[in-house]
């Protein structure tokens, strides 16, 4: 079964982190290019950031250059989003994304909660 399950999100305080993983199981991830999007409420649901199958080339939205850092570990099929310096605008549903050409697959998210 194709699955894509994100971990790691919960309530932080602003200026803290948080690490999400994504866990891929159903297909290998080599040859997929990864994508971190999130939605807040009554948001439309925007990239964050994305990282390449084969060169691992990063991406970022401006919003969150120099705070938030992609990675992939193909040998254990997942991929990861190390969250820095947090912030209340931070605050929504993250969802991974997996892409080879027509195939593209997506998690059912979890909730990042920036708050005092």
């Amino acid at each position: 079964q194709l699955q894509l399950v994100e971990s790691g999100g919960g309530l932080v305080q602003p200026g803290g982190s948080l690490r999400l993983s994504c866990a891929v199981s159903g297909f290998t991830l080599d040859y997929y290019a990864i994508g971190w999007f999130r939605q807040a409420p009554g948001k439309a649901r925007e990239g964050v950031s994305c990282i390449s199958s084969v060169d691992g080339i990063t991406h970022y939205v401006d919003s969150v250059k120099g705070r938030f850092t992609i990675s992939r570990d193909n040998a254990k099929n997942t991929a990861y989003l190390q969250m820095n310096s947090l912030k209340p605008e931070d605050t929504a549903v993250y969802y991974c994304n997996a892409v080879r050409g027509p195939l593209n697959y997506w998690g059912k998210g979890t909730q990042v909660t920036v708050s005092s």
